[in-house]
C-alpha cells in the first residue's frame, strides 16, 4: 500500500536522538515486500548486555514471539532483528525454521551464541517468512554496523504507522532511549506491537524484567486503537554499559516508564485514520484493576470513537461503556466530565449542561473524558483514538 499521510496528531517535536554508548545499529532493504525504504534492522550489543521482554497473551503468536520469549529468559543479549513487511506468523513449522535460520545467519555474522540472538517480526499474517532474504540482509548489516542515532531503526520498523515514534528521558548520567511501531491492530495485552527500550548503564536483568513488566502494564497495556491484540506484540529492553549498576534504581526506573509512557501516547496518536486524541481518566473505582476495565470499555467502544469523531458530546454513551464493564459501579454516583465541563453529575444530566459549551470542546483534537464513580479510591488512565472512515480505508486496502 502506498505511503499514508503523516496523522494530524503526530507531536510537534521529538526528543533529540544520540547515539547510546556501546550499540551498533544498521539498517537495509530485504527486497521482500516494501521498495524505496529500509525494512531490516539489526542491533548488535556488547558482551554483558542484559535484556528483559513482555509479550503478547495471544494464543496464536508469531514464531519471533516464541523465539523470544524463550530466549529473553537467558537475561543476556547480544543481537536483535527485526523485519517489517512479514510477521511470520501463523505459518507453523515453516515459520519456526526461518527463525532458526534468521538467527543463526546473525550469530555467525556477529560472533554470538545462538540463543543471545533476539527476532521480531512485524506486518502481513499467515505467509512465510523469506528467510534466505531476510538471513542475507542481516549479514551485510552486520559489517555495517556502527555506532549512531536509533532514528533509522525507528524508520525501518514502521509498517502502516505515518511517523516514526522515539523518546528519551534521564536519570542522572543514564539515559533511557525507547523506539516503537504500531498504527493498527493495537489493544495490547502486554505490550505494544513492537518496542526496544536501550538504557546506557548496567542493570540485573531480575530487576529490568520486572521493572519493565510493571511499566507495560501501565502504559503500553493501557492503550487501544481498535481492540484487536497483535499476534506479535514485543517490547524489549536491554541494558548496555560496563561496570556497577547505578545506585538510584528507583530513578532509572521513573526513567523507562517516562519512556514508554510517551512511546504509548504516540501509539494512540498514530492510529490508524485517527482524527482526535481521547484520553480516558477513570477515578472512584473498587480497585486500579478495576478503574483500567471500565476504562478501556469506554476506549474500545465504537460507538464513543465515533461520536468523537463526530464531534458529539455523547456522554450517553459513556454511560453505557461504563454499564457493560462488569466492575462495580453505581448509576446513581456516576459523573462524568468532558474536558473541563461536567456533563452528569450523580446519575442525571448536569443542571449546569450546555450543549454548545461542550459542542464547541469537542471540536479540538485532544479529548479527554473524565469518569468518577464514587466507590473507592481505584484509578486508572487509558488512551485511545477516535474512529474515522478512515480506518475502514486503510484497513480495507491493507494487504493490496
Amino acid at each position: 500500500m502506498d505511503q499514508l499521510p503523516v496523522s494530524p496528531l503526530k507531536p510537534r517535536m521529538l526528543a533529540t536522538l544520540e547515539p547510546v554508548t556501546g550499540l551498533k545499529l544498521a539498517t537495509g532493504n530485504s527486497g521482500t515486500r516494501y521498495k524505496g525504504r529500509d525494512d531490516v534492522t539489526l542491533a548488535i550489543f556488547p558482551a554483558g548486555t542484559t535484556v528483559a521482554g513482555v509479550f503478547t497473551k495471544s494464543k496464536c503468536p508469531g514464531a519471533p514471539v516464541d523465539w523470544s520469549r524463550k530466549a529473553v529468559q537467558n537475561g543476556t543479549a547480544r543481537a536483535l532483528l527485526v523485519n517489517a513487511g512479514n510477521a511470520n506468523a501463523f505459518t507453523g513449522a515453516v515459520g519456526a525454521a526461518a527463525c532458526q535460520t534468521t538467527a543463526q545467519a546473525v550469530a555467525a555474522a556477529v560472533g554470538c551464541a545462538v540463543d543471545d540472538v533476539l527476532l521480531s517480526s512485524t506486518g502481513v499474517i499467515g505467509e512465510p517468512l523469506e528467510a534466505d532474504a531476510i538471513s542475507a540482509a542481516a549479514t551485510v548489516l552486520a559489517a555495517q554496523a556502527a555506532e549512531q542515532s536509533l532514528e533509522g531503526a525507528a524508520k525501518a520498523i514502521m509498517t502502516t504507522d505515518t511517523f516514526p515514534k522515539w523518546a528519551v528521558a534521564k536519570a542522572g548520567d543514564v539515559t533511557v532511549t525507547g523506539i516503537c511501531k504500531g498504527s493498527g491492530m493495537i489493544a495490547p495485552d502486554m505490550a505494544t506491537m513492537l518496542g526496544y527500550i536501550m538504557i546506557d548503564a548496567p542493570l540485573p536483568a531480575e530487576w529490568l524484567q520486572s521493572t519493565l513488566t510493571d511499566v507495560a502494564e501501565k502504559t503500553f497495556n493501557s492503550i487501544t486503537v481498535d481492540s484487536d491484540t497483535s499476534t506479535s506484540d514485543t517490547v524489549l529492553a536491554f541494558a548496555l554499559g560496563g561496570g556497577d549498576a547505578p545506585g538510584d534504581l528507583q530513578a532509572v526506573g521513573a526513567a523507562i516508564f517516562e519512556v514508554c509512557d510517551q512511546l504509548a501516547e504516540m501509539l494512540a496518536r498514530d492510529g490508524e485514520g485517527a482524527s482526535k486524541l481521547i484520553t480516558i481518566d477513570v477515578e472512584g473505582a473498587q480497585t486500579d484493576a478495576s478503574a483500567k476495565t471500565i476504562g478501556l470499555s469506554i476506549a474500545n467502544s465504537p460507538l464513543v470513537k465515533t461520536a468523537v469523531a463526530g464531534q458529539d458530546a455523547n456522554w450517553g454513551r459513556v454511560v453505557m461503556a461504563v454499564g457493560k464493564a462488569g466492575e462495580p459501579a453505581d448509576r446513581d454516583r456516576l459523573c462524568i466530565w468532558f474536558g473541563p465541563h461536567r456533563v452528569a453529575e450523580n446519575g442525571l444530566r448536569d443542571p449546569a449542561y450546555d450543549e454548545e459549551t461542550v459542542s464547541a470542546y469537542m471540536q479540538g483534537d485532544e479529548i479527554t473524558i473524565r469518569v468518577e464513580l464514587g466507590l473507592a479510591a481505584g484509578q486508572a488512565r487509558v488512551r485511545t483514538c477516535d474512529l474515522t472512515h478512515g480506518y475502514i480505508t486503510i484497513n480495507g486496502d491493507y494487504r493490496s
